[in-house]
């Protein structure tokens, strides 16, 4: 009997991996992202402070990628939103 379930749950089992693998690259390109953001900041500081950037570049440089790197936050904190409100909404179905 176990060896027929397994056969038969084999497809379905197969794409919840697939999914999977999928959420883990994309959260990892997430993540990257983030530290792709972070490290053009560093080097935007370093370039104002060797002088190679004027102020007025620096100052529109900067609001660019401080803008990406909170719209990058934004989803983080959606996307944590929304998997606090299944949780909840899993337990309250639990409780009924």
């Amino acid at each position: 009997m176990l060896l027929v379930d397994n056969l038969l749950l084999a497809p379905f089992n197969s794409l919840i991996w697939v999914f999977k693998e999928v959420h883990k690259l994309a959260q990892q390109e997430i993540d990257g992202e983030a530290e792709h953001v972070a490290h053009a900041l560093s080097e935007l500081y370093m370039q104002l402070e060797t002088g190679e950037l004027t102020e007025e570049q620096f100052a529109v440089q900067e609001k660019v990628l401080l803008d990406r790197l909170d719209e990058i936050w934004e989803r983080e904190e959606g996307a944590g939103d929304a998997a606090e409100q299944t949780d909840e909404s899993e337990e309250h179905d639990r409780d009924d």
